[in-house]
């Protein structure tokens, strides 16, 4: 079993507040399926093993996390995740909404192309 980190970048923390405060169904879903994705990662090791109907493939290695999974009827919400192999560390890059999405995903991919030009 590999043991993977966590990394969250400061847009993370503010997202995670945002719906701390306003949508806290929403993150206890997202955040369940984060769980649920962490402990795949751990016992399988490479992210491209891992697949659920909550996970969506993004550009650049990027995996995107939905609330799918809870009761209720929920907005579609977005966690968007980096799993760096090389480093064996979880990258938690944001949280949005439908409405945040495609800035969300243009700010994802400029951090994961910073991170492999690092390498």
């Amino acid at each position: 079993m590999l043991k993977w980190a966590l990394e969250v970048t400061d847009k993370y923390e503010r997202a995670y507040k945002r719906f701390e405060k306003k949508e806290p169904k929403i993150l206890k879903a997202v955040l369940s399926n984060l769980d649920k994705y962490f402990h795949a990662l751990e016992d399988h090791g490479s992210p491209q093993k891992i697949t659920a109907g909550f996970i969506h493939k993004e550009p650049h290695g990027i995996k995107a996390i939905d609330q799918r999974g809870s009761n209720e009827k929920l907005k579609e919400t977005r966690l968007y995740i980096y799993p760096d192999t090389t480093k064996s560390t979880l990258h938690l890059i944001t949280i949005g909404d439908k409405k945040t999405q495609s800035v969300d995903i243009k700010f994802c991919n400029k951090y994961v192309v910073k991170i492999k030009e690092r390498k």
